[in-house]
């Protein structure tokens, strides 16, 4: 619904939704099927509206100074989505976030990392608006968003800081809802795997009436999805868990027991200088199992001449599960009694000489304990579970009208809670454990609180006594807790009747300030909040809280300069500033200045830049500096490596590792490794700099045409970023540069870069050292041909990176990663990559579209200049290279009825299999199961139904 009594000026299309995105409301777009206009027809209907030839989705793109991306209501009506990340995670440009593909790294949330430049650095919407942070990271839950009320989603991808907040660095994702929506519908699909699992099953139900002729406009939506878990252990690519060198190697945390290194053999008693290893990968999900309800109302009423109220709620409760090989004893430090009423002859007698205890017996008799590494999998457990709960909800309120004859005003407040609940199952506790490692005889701990029942870690090597796992095995819980408050208000409208100099377009202004507050607060239990208490969990979790609040103004201006003169259809002007204080971080600056020349009508070159400084979050800030894992498949000072190499030697020394390990220091536990990081107060605000130049071509003599090119760059600098492994890695051990061998500290008993909190491993220090640069070209080809039939459209999509840099300090090596994967260029993203839809309406008969999504080709980070990996790294040559890989998704879809429209798709027609490259080349979260599942189909085959019935 529009207010009668506002002006609603007729300006042309570019300055009128130029004005829009400024303030960040919505327009309304006119919707024309493909056909053959003439000129003064074009010319008119632009006096209105956006006209989108060659599709039914709305595109922004035509008309930005700023380039749009966008996902219209088609759109996603033919990709059926359960959830919003399924429309946005594989668009060009995008790199993976943490989402539904993701088991060991996500934290129950799905999020959207625009230009691979962190999901910290991009902004969420709701019809404009700020949604209430999921973490404490201000990161936003893309499961939240209401899909069966959404009419498009624009990815504003050229820098948004000015706009929206500093915080939009590479740019913000608007969801915008549909209005003056009357009548009922309900929206149900269900999709199976072809191996017969993965279903997913989604239904909407959205009621909406118009109030008081047309004064007013109320709708509620109700919805319910569910997601089931896919295992990597039912899929042929991922059932054995393989090692980059191509051998089939999981963890070495199996069964029996290991000791020092050294595993238990049952039929002899004693310990063997070898060990099996474990296939933890049929444990892992390749798809997370959800369940989620959602409730969205909005109204709006006109409550008198040029004065409208308008409010919308949202609630969220969404459970996400994961699940992980069964926990276990990692390569932690224990006190072992050397009287352990489990311990053979054998094994005391070899504890004794590692500890170089003369008198054996008399130690076995008091009780004497011994620091001693232990590695042993609790496979009579069963799987670790996790299951995060979040409940979210975020109300609006506001009003808007009219100032004057040329300006409305937008006055609104909004308050959101995010309330996420982890819980943890199957992990174990280490204090408990400890305890029952401390025997009386094999049916009393010396210490029998709490039910303690010994812990037999010898015996058959394979099963521990239920009343020992029901003891050690209790719940560990924590909570994330955010809140956001936000009272903004803005003017925005014409600043004068007529143009300005020669233009008859007037200068479209908007001005306005905003408050906002954060906070935020880890709430965890005894166990969640110990360093290496809960079993298997790398970093703890302790109880801690934060916040900041912000004040904000801010102006913005299109300013027409010329029109209608030969070689100047159209030439204008756009500025903007925000000045922001920050109660954390002081006060900022953000500015954009760009314009738009069409040069004749449907020819446009576009251009803007933009300059903004982004203030740490609270997680930045404030968040425990713990010690958890990270990613490494090689240690260089593992095995023989330092044998007879004394510089080498000598730095393993110096990080901690006793000199009689070395020749013998253990491998990377399961490709992981310890790493110490967490908040920093004295961070700083970083700095980005940012601008895109393109074209824009609608030609009148090709009706159904647009072509869009855009080239982006943007640089930040003094940004906040932790080192990866790389860093620092690599110039310690092939430049020997002290700084770096510095932040590497070992086990202090077996020389290795695991253990427990005895164990730093990589200092990862979070800094404002830190430069990010990305460069790169967007494109976008529509082109509708009407038929005899129907007709035909065209929809591609696609992205360059060019350059993809990542340096974590002055001193740090720079990482280029566009087009490559590995620890250090996490998550991979294709230097080339496009979508393209073609679709053929057949009337009656209905709409068939294929789509086809293409990544080029990836490479592995560490090849060398020739193409070639280090010769002593171990690595498979077919591991070092993914070939570019192509997937076509086929839909169907037909009016049956009038009031009954159905749709069938066919995901992953062609059955593409996913690429392997092993388990340990890159990180755990994107590379699990001997894949990328972010990036690549491991699903197989899919089918998907929506029965979409409207009254």
């Amino acid at each position: 619904m529009k207010l009668t009594h506002i002006r609603k000026p007729a300006l042309r299309a570019g300055t009128a939704l130029g004005v829009v995105a400024l303030i960040g409301t919505t327009p309304a777009f006119a919707q024309v099927e493909p056909q053959a206009q003439t000129e003064a027809e074009v010319e008119a209907a632009q006096s209105e509206a956006i006209i989108v030839t060659g599709s039914r989705i709305t595109n922004p793109n035509l008309e930005q100074s700023s380039p749009v991306n966008v996902v219209g209501e088609n759109e996603i009506s033919l990709r059926q989505a359960t959830n919003a990340e399924e429309l946005l995670g594989q668009l060009p440009g995008v790199a993976p976030g943490i989402g539904n593909n993701v088991n060991n790294g996500s934290g129950g949330f799905a999020t959207f990392n625009l230009r691979n430049l962190g999901s910290n650095r991009n902004l969420i919407l709701l019809d404009g608006t700020r949604l209430v942070p999921s973490s404490t990271a201000s990161q936003t839950d893309l499961n939240i968003i209401p899909i069966a009320l959404i009419e498009r989603v624009d990815i504003l991808t050229g820098g948004a800081s000015s706009v929206y907040g500093a915080d939009a660095i590479s740019g913000a994702v608007n969801f915008v809802t549909k209005r003056d929506f009357e009548g009922a519908n309900v929206t149900t699909s269900i999709g199976l795997n072809e191996d017969g699992d993965g279903k997913r099953f989604r239904t909407d139900v959205t009621l909406g009436a118009n109030l008081d002729d047309g004064r007013g406009n109320a709708v509620l939506n109700v919805g319910y999805q569910t997601i089931d878990p896919v295992l990597q252990g039912d899929r042929d690519v991922s059932r054995q868990t393989l090692f980059v060198g191509g051998q089939e190697l999981g963890s070495g945390t199996a069964v029996p027991t290991r000791l020092n290194g050294d595993q238990y053999d049952p039929e002899t008693g004693s310990l063997v200088p070898y060990y099996s290893s474990f296939n933890f990968a049929p444990f892992n999900y390749f798809q997370t199992p959800m369940e989620r309800f959602n409730v969205y109302g909005q109204a709006n009423y006109e409550v008198a001449d040029s004065i409208e109220l308008y409010a919308k709620g949202m609630f969220t409760k969404s459970t996400v599960s994961l699940a992980l090989a069964p926990s276990g004893m990692f390569g932690d430090t224990w006190q072992l009694p050397l009287n352990n009423a489990f311990l053979t002859p054998a094994i005391q007698a070899q504890l004794c000489a590692d500890n170089e205890i003369a008198d054996c017996a008399g130690a076995i008799a008091s009780g004497t304990e011994v620091a001693t590494t232990i590695n042993r999998r609790f496979v009579e457990m069963g799987p670790r579970e996790t299951d995060y709960v979040t409940n979210q909800f975020q109300i609006w309120a506001g009003a808007r009208g009219a100032l004057t004859e040329l300006l409305d005003w937008d006055l609104y407040g909004t308050y959101g809670e995010s309330d996420r609940t982890e819980t943890n199952v199957n992990w174990g506790l280490k204090s408990r454990v400890q305890q029952a490692l401390r025997t009386t005889d094999a049916e009393t701990c010396l210490d029998d609180s709490n039910g303690c029942y010994p812990i037999n870690l010898f015996g058959d090597g394979q099963s521990i006594d239920p009343q020992s796992i029901a003891f050690f095995n209790a719940p560990a819980i924590g909570t994330t807790k955010t809140t956001l408050s936000v009272v903004s208000g803005n003017i925005s409208g014409d600043l004068t009747p007529e143009g300005f100099l020669f233009a008859q377009t007037p200068i479209g202004v908007a001005v306005g300030s905003e408050y906002r507050r954060y906070r935020a607060a880890q709430q965890s239990d005894a166990a969640s909040a110990t360093q290496d208490e809960v079993l298997g969990t790398g970093a703890p979790a302790p109880s801690f809280s934060g916040e900041y609040d912000v004040w904000e103004v801010f102006g913005e201006a299109i300013v027409p300069l010329v029109e209608d003169v030969p070689f100047i259809y159209n030439l204008s002007a756009e500025v903007g500033a925000r000045y922001s204080e920050y109660s954390n971080a002081g006060s900022t600056f953000t500015w954009k200045a760009g314009g738009n020349w069409e040069v004749a009508p449907g020819y446009k070159i576009r251009g803007i830049y933009q300059r903004s400084e982004r203030a740490p979050n609270i997680g930045e800030l404030f968040d425990p500096v713990t010690t958890g894992l990270s990613n490494l498949a090689f240690d260089p000072c593992q095995g023989a490596n330092p044998v007879g190499n004394a510089t080498l030697t000598n730095i393993c020394i110096s990080q901690g590792a006793p000199a009689g390990q070395i020749g013998q220091i253990p491998e990377p536990n399961a490709g992981q490794i310890n790493a110490t990081s967490g908040g920093n107060p004295d961070l700083e605000t970083e700095k980005a700099d940012s601008w895109t130049l393109g074209a824009v071509l609608t030609p009148l003599s090709v009706p159904g045409l647009s072509l869009t090119v855009d080239y982006y760059n943007i640089k930040v600098t003094d940004a906040i970023t932790t080192p990866t492994p790389g860093d620092i890695l690599d110039p310690c051990y092939e430049d020997f540069n002290e700084d770096a061998c510095a932040l590497i500290v070992r086990n202090p008993l077996n020389g290795s870069l695991n253990g427990g909190g005895d164990t730093p491993g990589l200092l990862l220090n979070l800094t404002n050292q830190g430069t990010i640069k990305t460069s790169g070209v967007d494109a976008r080809l529509t082109y509708a041909l009407p038929t005899g039939f129907g007709g035909v459209n065209f929809d591609v999509t696609g992205n360059w990176t060019k350059e993809y840099y990542f340096k974590a300090s002055p001193t740090s090596d720079a990482l280029i990663c566009s087009g490559e994967y590995g620890v250090d260029c996490d998550p991979p993203q294709p230097e080339f990559s496009f979508n393209t839809r073609v679709g053929l309406d057949f009337g009656t008969a209905g709409e068939f579209s294929v789509l086809w999504t293409w990544m080029d080709a990836l490479k592995y980070e560490e090849l060398n200049d020739e193409g070639f990996v280090l010769e002593d790294s171990g690595i498979l040559p077919e591991y070092t290279e993914i070939g570019a890989r192509s997937y076509f998704d086929a839909t169907y879809r037909n009016q049956i009825t009038d009031n009954l429209r159905m749709t069938f798709s066919v995901f992953n027609l062609l059955d593409k299999k996913a690429p392997i490259v092993s388990s340990y080349i890159g990180s755990t979260a994107y590379n699990s199961g001997n894949t990328y599942p972010s990036n690549y189909d491991v699903l197989g085959r899919r089918f998907m139904l929506t029965a979409d019935l409207s009254f």
